[in-house]
């Protein structure tokens, strides 16, 4: 005789639940430093959802206006947080590491529901294009592209050494290959120790006017555009020149050496006319220049007469 087959109880599911357990089938794992209107927008194609879609399955209130991933940001509340990751199934504390958390706005951050703010982002502080290479190695929605923000003790630039590629403007909807600017992913490789703030704020402001000046680098500079428009001739002339979009990506190395080099000035003591001397020799020597003679009104000057 055969024994009667024992069965289980099918496991109630929780009223105002809009999944039974295990909840996510798809598996959509987060970019370091992505945005979570990046993140959400992957997930929800994965479904084949708009984010609003899934932000309502989710159960979470949503207002503001969504719009391009890398012009907005979401603020989750932290009951919103914790029904997206439970959805993931990835445990809060990794997908909190893995997202880029702005400050929330005071009715987010003490909100007891579960809601969620659509926020424009100002064009200087908007995420960047990551490396599409490393997305297509990231199933089940290969053609979804992320945005990341860039590591805050470095230039805003993004180099992804392992696939030559870089994005240093948001107006770029894909990184661009640089493959023929191996000084690109050199000066990311060999950046021993991240710069201090503020110098990475004197060196950017520096370099900027150099750039819009035509100083000091601009014969390397030009070159290194020129080079950077040919290998990507999708980047046009037009209201977004590759003059201007280029500029973090054709100043970067130049960029991280001022600001590695002004991290060495000692710190509330005036430099003597010899010591500025000597600084100057050595930061020339460091950018590759046979002489490096600011002009008065150059911000280097300012920087070196700053304490």
């Amino acid at each position: 005789m055969t024994a009667p087959t024992r069965t289980h109880p099918t496991p109630a599911v929780l009223p105002g639940t809009m999944w039974p357990s295990p909840p996510g089938a798809l598996r959509v794992r987060p970019l370091p430093r992505e945005t979570p209107a990046s993140y959400l927008t992957r997930l929800a194609a994965a479904y084949h959802l708009s984010p609003a879609h899934l932000l309502d399955g989710l159960h979470i209130t949503a207002t503001g206006t969504p719009a391009a991933p890398h012009a907005t940001e979401l603020h989750l509340s932290c009951e919103a947080a914790r029904r997206l990751a439970a959805f993931t199934r990835i445990p809060p504390a990794h997908l909190n590491r893995a997202l880029t958390r702005r400050p929330l706005p005071a009715t987010i951050a003490t909100a007891p529901t579960a809601t969620a703010r659509w926020q424009p982002l100002a064009p200087a502080v908007q995420p960047l294009p990551t490396c599409n290479a490393c997305t297509l190695r990231r199933p089940p929605h290969h053609a979804s592209p992320a945005w990341i923000h860039p590591a805050p003790d470095l230039p805003r630039a993004m180099i992804y050494t392992r696939h030559q590629q870089a994005s240093s403007d948001p107006r770029h909807r894909a990184p661009l290959d640089i493959r023929t600017l191996p000084e690109l992913t050199h000066a990311r490789l060999t950046a021993r120790r991240p710069p201090t703030t503020a110098s990475l704020s004197w060196a950017t402001t520096i370099t900027t006017r150099w750039y819009d000046h035509h100083q000091h680098l601009h014969t390397r500079w030009h070159t290194r555009l020129h080079q950077l428009t040919t290998a990507n001739p999708h980047l046009t002339p037009g209201p977004a020149s590759p003059n201007l979009t280029c500029r973090g990506l054709v100043t970067y190395p130049e960029t991280l050496t001022l600001a590695t080099t002004l991290d060495r000035l000692p710190r509330h003591t005036p430099l003597t006319r010899t010591q500025q001397t000597a600084f100057l020799h050595h930061l020339a020597r460091r950018l590759h220049l046979t002489r490096l003679a600011p002009a008065d009104h150059d911000l280097l000057w300012q920087r070196l007469t700053t304490r």
